[in-house]
């Protein structure tokens, strides 16, 4: 049953061997994603929550386009000519610059250098530029320009893809009755499903039992504390 959880479930190659799920709560991201050739102006902001999927996705565009992808706390001292050779860009967390002065600055030429050499740049954040908080004015509005694509909070569809995935990689099998237990008690994250999965294989490992309720019950009030 729980392989047929995961054959049930669309899913596309991300990031090496992984696996990135669509549901409902990305679909129309990921399909923002896969259309990069026809961003208006090659540029485009990615938002969610933490844990929505933003890295992961990135990297979806990454290996697509051939993108250098740049931590935002890694744009101090940049020099936009280092990026010339770049058949894309990715700026990650770019909403954390906000009220940073020098990394503003940094991103305005940095923005500008890829736009005049029609270079897609995709940049992810928790939420859209004007909620930012960003004191540049020329780098507010260029933020504003960019098309938008929303990752929501994970759905059930989706964790529960996620979770049987990353059981799978660690040779255990979650049972419908483990999954029913879980899915409405755990966290609306990826990061976090990745975590209880580790704590819930070590859990079972300790006890030298399959993974049950009793085990995943440990993991979540011992997360939860």
């Amino acid at each position: 049953m729980a392989r047929q959880l995961v054959l049930d479930l669309p899913f596309r190659a991300a990031m090496g061997r992984d696996d990135f799920f669509v549901s409902a709560a990305n679909a129309a991201a990921v399909a923002g994603i896969d259309g990069w050739r026809d961003w208006p102006g090659a540029k485009m902001l990615l938002t969610g929550p933490e844990g929505a999927g933003k890295t992961h996705l990135a990297h979806v565009f990454a290996a697509q386009a051939g993108a250098r992808i740049i931590a935002a706390e890694a744009l101090h001292g940049l020099d936009p000519a280092d990026t010339a050779e770049a058949s894309a860009l990715v700026i990650e967390d770019a909403d954390r610059i906000a009220g940073d002065a020098a990394a503003e600055e940094a991103l305005f030429h940095l923005h500008n250098a890829a736009a005049g050499r029609g270079t897609p740049l995709l940049l992810t954040a928790r939420g859209p530029a004007r909620r930012w908080g960003l004191r540049l004015p020329d780098l507010q509005s260029r933020m504003e320009q960019a098309g938008l694509l929303t990752l929501d909070t994970p759905d059930d569809a989706l964790l529960t893809a996620v979770l049987v995935k990353l059981a799978a990689d660690r040779q255990l099998a979650l049972t419908p009755a483990l999954l029913a237990y879980v899915l409405p008690r755990i966290d609306r994250s990826l990061a976090y499903a990745q975590r209880f999965i580790a704590e819930l294989d070590a859990e079972a490992l300790a006890a030298k039992q399959k993974p049950g309720t009793k085990h995943a019950r440990a993991v979540l009030q011992r997360l939860a504390a």
